[in-house]
This record gives structure tokens, sequence and C-alpha cells, in this order.
């Protein structure tokens, strides 16, 4: 059931990234990041590791993009 939970979260947090993908949107990364945080800590509380995997990665890719776009120096 926390899998479930967290794979929702990831889709949020997802959704909500691919709009801080527009120019002058990446300021939302800042939001978003956080949002899969949590989505990561609830899929490790679970079983299967599908939710937090999916996390990990939507993490990693707008960490990304917060650095490209100079949020992170």
């Amino acid at each position: 059931m926390l899998n479930l939970v967290s794979v929702l979260i990831g889709l949020v947090t997802l959704a909500l990234g691919l709009v801080a993908f527009f120019p002058l949107l990446g300021w939302m990364n800042w939001l978003v990041i956080p949002i899969g945080i949590v989505g990561a800590a609830v899929g490790a509380l679970s079983s299967s590791n599908a939710g937090r995997n999916l996390n990990i990665v939507l993490i990693i890719i707008f960490t990304l993009r917060l650095m490209l776009g100079g949020g992170i120096i």
C-alpha cells in the first residue's frame, strides 16, 4: 500500500516537474524536489522498490535541472 502512495506522489512530482521545465519556471524545482524526497521516504518504508526508485530518479533529474539553471551553484 505504501508503494502505491509513493508512486502516486512520484506522479504528482513528475507532473509538477514537467511544468518546471518551462523557461522562467525553474524556481518550481525548489518545490518539486522536497515532494520527491517525501515520496522516496514513503517508498523506503514499503516492501517494494518501484515507488522509491521512481522518486529517486525524479529527484536526480530535477536537481540536475536546477543546477543547470543556476539555482544551485
